[in-house]
């Protein structure tokens, strides 16, 4: 039995998403864009391109979306030497690669980007694999990303667990007939993730970390 545990980044493992908020709310108004930050919030966990058309619509102007985003990545780029990792973290991932869970990243971030977080975070030694942005042709809510990762380890659904902390991430892991797990750390509603299908929520990963006996995750490593 090869058990993954897949993780999204940004939210949920790395205190990230208000600083995305901010980058992506500056770039859209230097494009001339006045686009609410909750509005931007509630966004977070989408691909670049699917964020952009989220928030603009199919009829924008297209030829800004490349400027867009370069904006956006310049922008958050300038916090890439000082990202937070949220509390317990690198512990709940190395208390699972322990029990025998194969850790796997699930991000739209790439390149500089990733290795930034990586660097944050702090536990390339139980960390397997990761399925970025470049390896799939949909982002989440697509289950693509989730699907990827699960070949990469060689896991079915019924032995895999997908832990994120936006709305994009539960979906994309009920899509994908996987247990989605939800955290509360990336700022998006209890009940908001459990509408996209998360089966347990926990505040953040140092409260995951305490209930791993006790939860959803406690029950795949028992085989059930």
């Amino acid at each position: 039995m090869t058990r993954a545990a897949l993780f999204d980044v940004d939210g949920t493992l790395v205190d990230t998403n208000y600083l995305h908020v901010t980058a992506w709310w500056e770039a859209f108004r230097q494009a001339g864009h006045r686009v609410s930050m909750p509005a931007v919030h509630k966004a977070i966990g989408l691909g670049s391109g699917d964020l952009v058309e989220h928030l603009l619509g199919r009829d924008r102007d297209q030829e800004q979306d490349a400027r867009i985003e370069a904006a956006h990545s310049a922008l958050y780029a300038t916090y890439f030497d000082r990202l937070p990792p949220l509390e317990g973290a690198a512990d709940l991932l190395r208390a699972l690669s322990a029990q025998g869970w194969t850790v796997v990243l699930v991000t739209s971030a790439s390149g500089p980007e990733l290795k930034a977080l990586r660097r944050a975070l702090d536990a390339d030694d139980v960390i397997a694999h990761t399925a970025s942005s470049d390896d799939v042709d949909e982002g989440k809510p697509a289950p693509e990303p989730i699907l990827h990762a699960m070949e990469l380890v060689g896991a079915t659904s019924d032995e895999t667990v997908y832990v994120g902390d936006s709305v994009w991430d539960m979906r994309a892991a009920t899509r994908a007939s996987v247990a989605a797990v939800g955290l509360l750390s990336g700022g998006i509603p209890r009940a908001d993730l459990e509408t996209a299908g998360a089966v347990e929520v926990y505040r953040s990963p140092a409260d995951l970390l305490a209930h791993l006996d006790s939860g959803i995750i406690a029950g795949i490593g028992a085989g059930r």
